[in-house]
Order: C-alpha cells, then sequence, then structure tokens
C-alpha cells in the first residue's frame, strides 16, 4: 500500500505543478511584463516629466506636454500593431492619457489630465466592496481570468474563495487611500500642487499595484499547494488499516 500511496503523491504533485506556472511567470503575466509596465506608464509619466519642465523653465506650454504623451501612447500601439503583437497594455496608456489630455486641453489646468484615473480607482473600490458583499470577490475572478485559465476553483474552494475575500477588501482599502492622497491635492489650489499629484500618480501607480499583486498570487499558490498534498494523505490514511 505504502509504494502505491507514493506514486499518487508525486503523480497529483506532478500534475498541479504543471497547472501552476512559476511564481516569476504568473507575476510577469499579471503585471504584463517588464514591456507591459513601460507601455502603459510612459505616457503619463512623460506628461509629468515634461509638464513639470514647462512649468518650471517656461519652455512650452501645457498642450505641448498633452502632445507628446498622446503621442508617445499612440506610437507604441501602432508599433505593437505593426508587429501584430498584443496591445492590450499600450490601449491602456492610450485611452487613459487621450481622455485625460481632452480634459487638460478644455480646462487649462494640467490636474485634470489625471481626472479619468482617479474616477476608474473610484470604480474599482465600489466594484470590490460590492463583490465581496454578494460573495463573490472581484480579486477571485481576475485571478481566474488572467492566472487561472478561467476555471472555477477558486469559488468551489472554500479555503481559497475566503481568502480572495480578504484579498479584495485589501485591495479595496489601499485603492481607497491612494485615491484619498490624488482627491486631497487634485483639490489643492496652491502652487505647485499640479506637481506633487503628479508625483503622487508615479508613486502609488504600479508600486502598490505590484505589492498587492504578488501579495495575491502568493497567497492564491500556498493554498493550491497544500490541497493536492492533504488528500493523498487523507486517503493513505484510510488504507492504513486494510493492510
Amino acid at each position: 500500500m505504502q509504494p502505491g500511496n507514493r506514486t499518487t503523491t508525486e503523480h497529483g504533485k506532478g500534475a498541479d505543478e504543471e497547472q501552476l506556472p512559476p511564481f516569476s511567470v504568473q507575476m510577469a503575466q499579471q503585471l504584463g511584463g517588464v514591456r507591459g509596465l513601460i507601455e502603459s506608464s510612459v505616457p503619463i509619466t512623460l506628461f509629468i516629466v515634461i509638464n513639470f519642465l514647462g512649468n518650471h523653465f517656461g519652455w512650452w506650454s501645457l498642450r505641448t506636454s498633452l502632445i507628446v504623451a498622446v503621442g508617445a501612447a499612440l506610437s507604441m500601439g501602432i508599433y505593437r500593431l505593426t508587429r501584430r503583437e498584443p496591445i492590450r497594455h499600450a490601449l491602456n496608456g492610450v485611452f487613459g492619457i487621450a481622455i485625460g489630455a481632452y480634459l487638460a486641453w478644455k480646462s487649462g489646468d494640467a490636474k485634470d489630465v489625471y481626472l479619468p484615473g482617479m474616477l476608474l480607482t473610484v470604480g474599482y473600490v465600489v466594484g470590490m466592496l460590492v463583490s465581496v458583499a454578494i460573495g463573490r470577490p472581484l480579486v477571485g475572478w481576475l485571478w481566474s481570468v488572467t492566472l487561472d485559465g478561467g476555471t472555477t476553483r477558486w469559488y468551489d474552494n472554500q479555503r481559497l474563495r475566503r481568502t480572495f475575500i480578504w484579498l479584495t477588501v485589501v485591495w479595496a482599502v489601499v485603492y481607497a487611500l491612494k485615491l484619498g492622497v490624488q482627491v486631497i491635492l487634485y483639490q489643492d489650489s496652491s502652487a505647485g500642487s499640479d506637481d506633487l499629484l503628479g508625483i503622487a500618480r508615479l508613486a502609488l501607480g504600479w508600486p502598490p499595484y505590484a505589492l498587492l499583486a504578488a501579495l495575491t498570487v502568493w497567497q492564491a499558490r500556498r493554498i493550491l499547494r497544500d490541497e493536492p498534498a492533504s488528500a493523498p494523505a487523507s486517503s493513505g490514511a484510510g488504507e492504513e488499516p486494510a493492510a
């Protein structure tokens, strides 16, 4: 009986490892890889830097900063299209900066370029909290779609579902705090507040997201690795008396 149990355990473990890519691979998928990070961050980063220089040295106007940022986003999207590559992260940069640039262009206030991102954050927070209230945590769905092939095992597994519930609450709290800081700076009318808002936008963008994504991937992998190990062990315990 013992050799048979060992074979089953090893086989189950191997199958699980085939289903779960390495941690680094899952993180790369979640964040879009280094290239995805660059493509989605370059347009807004360019705007922040160029607008800062324009404000403090008078080299160019707000419109120049907007044109450069939108042009960079479009260029990356077109480059990917010509190579027939996925353009999801490039499109994120195009739409985000284009809508913000339009608002800032109309109002003449550089802060308005960040308004779409702030409104989107409101949607994220509300959506996460609602998903927790109805027992279908949004982070669980995102995990399934982006990293688990669209399966529903996260929902069928009670322990995993509970984990995604509290993880979704953590995501919502962090995003709410990010939004609070940006709203305070957006409403600040003092000189240089638009520069501070830009710095906050960068500091509160990818770093917190990367940490939250890492926490989510680590927790999910830890639970999924425990599950196949416990099943054979229970089976083996049940077979001992028969031997």
